[in-house]
């Protein structure tokens, strides 16, 4: 798609105005909105999101000095337009240093560290990792896990920053298991504890692989009520290979024997080369042997996922029946009698 630079703020504008009534819905400015998906919007090398007051924008150029003038456009565009922002944190996901990728205060305040999201508390970093730590795509299943999982045990792999077991957490689960090879993620999880007033046991954040951690928990016999599987959408360690556009049904095969009969598995695919037909093959084909059945599928939020009105490029594979590349299905587990 040719892009021009005089069509960026018409686009910009569009897109604002349809997440409008979202933006109402947070008069305090205390949560988190994707402003702009450029990919289906109109502008492949820009997304801006807001997170409290920080406003973030996203530079995919590569270069990444090719996104500059885009950029300059959009913070001029949104704190014009946004009177209330605080500051401007700018990432580059092509940047030549850490600092670039990780991102860097470009405007006004440093970034803020938390966020409210349905009453819930998270703690935030937003200079983190490459991308923001709080993954907005995954809202609605955020509420999910707030509206089902009372009084369950929950184990969330691939845990990030813990948002997904933060909220199962506030919906009362009895307990959840918090696991990712990286202490600074679970840092940051147990921080979004500490706000909402969560207890920390040491003994739910689990700093390890994933692999050799799901093969400790089966040879001990652990079952959860849930298991939360939101994986990146390739990673190789010593202990295994995560590759969601090959191998997803192995990564589910692998984990769930750790899901109790009558149980759930909740499987994330983020890969945007998958189509949600063959994501759902998969899933249909793991389905076949009557121990695992879909109970349904959980969308990506408007503003993540693009608007009829301003969507106007595809994406490299249709994601349907899903709505968006982050493809969701809550699958229910049952278990062969011993």
């Amino acid at each position: 798609m040719t892009t021009t630079a005089d069509a960026l703020p018409t686009r910009l504008a569009a897109a604002l105005a349809a997440r409008a009534p979202r933006l109402a819905e947070d008069p305090a400015h205390t949560g988190g909105w994707r402003l702009f998906n450029g990919f289906v919007e109109g502008w492949p090398e820009l997304t801006a999101e807001v997170y409290a007051r920080t406003l973030v924008l996203h530079n995919y150029a590569r270069p990444a000095s090719a996104g500059q003038p885009a950029l300059a456009l959009a913070q001029a565009f949104y704190l014009a337009q946004l009177p209330w922002l605080a500051g401007v944190f700018a990432k580059a996901r092509a940047g030549t240093t850490e600092a670039e990728r990780r991102g860097q205060v470009v405007w006004g305040a440093a970034p803020d560290t938390r966020l409210r999201e349905a009453g819930v508390r998270y703690a935030l970093d937003l200079g983190l990792n490459q991308d923001t730590g709080f993954y907005l795509d995954t809202r609605a299943l955020r509420a999910w896990a707030r509206e089902h999982l009372a009084g369950q045990a929950v184990l969330n792999a691939f845990a990030y920053t813990g948002s997904l077991g933060v909220a199962a957490l506030a919906g009362g689960a009895a307990r959840v298991v918090q696991l990712d090879r990286s202490r600074a993620f679970l840092n940051v999880a147990k921080a979004s504890y500490t706000l909402n007033g969560f207890p920390i046991r040491a003994a739910d954040f689990l700093a390890t692989d994933f692999f050799s951690a799901v093969a400790r928990l089966r040879r001990a016999e652990a079952r959860f009520d849930c298991v939360l599987l939101d994986p990146p959408f390739f990673s190789a360690t010593a202990g295994g290979r995560v590759d969601l556009v090959a191998e997803s049904g192995r990564l589910i095969n692998k984990i769930r024997p750790l899901a109790a009969d009558g149980g759930r598995l909740v499987a994330v695919n983020n890969a945007l080369f998958v189509s949600g037909a063959d994501y759902l093959r998969v899933l249909e084909a793991l389905c076949a042997d009557g121990y695992l059945s879909i109970e349904a599928l959980i969308p990506a939020p408007p503003d993540c996922a693009g608007y009829p009105e301003t969507t106007v490029r595809a994406l490299p594979a249709d994601p349907a029946p899903f709505n968006h590349a982050t493809k969701i299905a809550v699958l229910r587990v049952r278990r062969k009698a011993p």
